[in-house]
């Protein structure tokens, strides 16, 4: 046991919660003895698979005091079924570590991956995390979960409930109610084993890159890809990233611009003429047999004409090394190399995301374009941003890197989110995931009859864990001994 920093990325100065300690199981077993000992001695556990949720907090906890129950030594690939498609890992399993292993053993699947791929398969889908292959969604991809509840009780979801069953990675269902997702953005029990289904390496993938000259395009470019997800043509979801966005996966933002306040109109027109890119940049892939991934793009051509199209075609079987460093995710291909998106700014690097759902519409994406960029820039910072779009949703993102050992940058943004969190609610939005400091502000916004969705949860934890000692607070989900001093608890 050691005292850890949780969060390496805080903005919250002195303020900032860290756990007083840190256990670190490496099996089932240690993982009940863990929480059995929680429960007597009434000491919270902050769970996290292998703390690398960056941007929203890390592994900080929300109550001081907190033991922080790390995952990541349990760290097994423990099945891989070629012929269905699927494996079975533990928390402390990691991207890079999946594709290594498919690949070693000469697998025909490929994993879904997102941007940093030091994370854990099943902490990264338990947050609704995403990718950018047809599995994109990752919480739509896993099947049957082995979780410890508080009491020490091990569950299995679906058809795990069936001893011996040879089906609990293949059915969701089950029989009777669905429990699965009680233990999604959750602190109602410990996730230990997921089935996660993955996809048939493709004979061919062809990465498209759309570029919108104008700032102007946003709306027209959604527009014009919504119906080719709604109707299939698009297999993967669409991300879609600014110039400045682009810019800081590549570079600092002092080759571009070294003044005060947002980067201005000038700067951004650099960036797009040095990079050959357009103000808005969308991109996709498409996977299959040669014939039908060709009358895929046939049809994307005939849609997206009035934008610039750029096609990389890669074999399935292409070796990592051979591909652009921008296509790897929707390749499948983990990495580790947007992180330097965080040195945007320079100085001690650190960044936090904003995350909002909205109709996939380019009214919508317009208006919470505008929304984001005008708050972001009051600040200070540049609007980095894009959507990830999505057959019926988008999600807005918005990357706010900062140096964090700059009080003044820092503070700004402690300042800036609430303000993000208040303005979407007025504008009909509110964000799916959360950063640890802010997960009560945005669950007090889901508070449709009463809150009565908050009631029943908390209900349910009562229920489950009446200690209250499973990751108190999560998602502003407080256990009975806390709610009536939530306010007073540090965020």
């Amino acid at each position: 046991m050691s005292v850890v920093e949780g969060d390496p990325f805080s903005f919250l100065g002195s303020a900032a919660v860290n756990p007083a300690e840190i256990v670190r199981p490496t099996s089932v077993e240690e993982v009940q003895a863990a929480v059995r000992a929680a429960a007597a001695s009434g000491t919270p556990l902050w769970t996290v698979s292998r703390g690398k949720n960056l941007g929203y907090g890390g592994a900080a906890p929300r109550v001081p005091g907190s033991t922080l129950l790390d995952l990541s030594g349990m760290d097994r690939i423990l099945e891989v079924d070629d012929e269905s498609g699927y494996c079975v890992v533990e928390p402390g399993v990691t991207f890079l570590a999946l594709d290594e292993h498919l690949r070693a053993t000469g697998s025909r699947l490929m994993p879904s991956v997102p941007d940093i791929g030091w994370g854990s398969v099943i902490g990264n889908a338990l947050e609704r995390g995403f990718g950018y292959t047809p599995h994109g969604d990752h919480s739509a991809y896993m099947c049957g979960l082995e979780v410890v509840l508080a009491d020490g009780t091990l569950l299995r979801t679906g058809m795990g409930a069936f001893p011996d069953s040879s089906a609990w990675a293949l059915y969701k269902g089950g029989y009777g109610p669905s429990l699965d997702g009680l233990f999604v953005q959750s602190n109602l029990g410990i996730v230990t084993k997921m089935g996660v289904w993955l996809m048939p390496r493709p004979e061919t993938i062809s990465v498209c890159q759309i570029g919108a000259p104008s700032d102007d395009d946003l709306a027209p470019l959604i527009d014009t890809l919504r119906p080719l997800l709604l109707d299939g043509t698009i297999q993967s979801n669409v991300v879609i990233g600014n110039a400045p966005v682009i810019a800081s996966m590549v570079s600092p933002r002092a080759a571009w611009w070294t003044g005060a306040g947002p980067m201005p109109a000038a700067a951004v027109d650099r960036i797009t003429a040095a990079l050959g890119i357009g103000r808005w940049n969308a991109r996709c892939a498409f996977y299959g047999p040669p014939a039908l991934v060709a009358a895929r793009l046939d049809v994307l051509r005939g849609a997206v004409s009035a934008f610039d199209l750029k096609v990389t075609t890669y074999p399935g079987d292409v070796d990592p090394a051979d591909v652009h460093p921008a296509d790897r995710a929707q390749l499948g291909i983990p990495s580790t190399d947007l992180i330097r998106m965080a040195e945007w700014r320079g100085g001690t690097p650190a960044h936090t995301d904003f995350s909002l759902v909205c109709p996939p519409t380019g009214r919508d994406a317009v208006r919470q374009k505008e929304l984001i960029e005008r708050k972001v820039e009051a600040h200070g910072f540049d609007y980095a941003g894009g959507f990830t779009l999505n057959p019926r949703h988008a999600i807005a993102l918005a990357l706010v890197s900062f140096d964090r050992d700059d009080p003044a940058e820092a503070a700004a943004v402690a300042a800036l989110f609430p303000e993000l969190i208040a303005d979407a609610a007025a504008a009909g939005y509110a964000p799916y995931r959360a950063h640890v400091a802010y997960m009560d502000l945005i669950a007090d916004r889901y508070d449709a009859y009463d809150s009565a969705h908050r009631h029943t949860v908390e209900r349910i934890k009562d229920a489950l864990d009446p200690a209250g000692v499973l990751s108190p607070g999560k998602q502003g989900v407080w256990p009975a001994g806390h709610r009536s001093t939530r306010g007073a608890v540090p965020r």
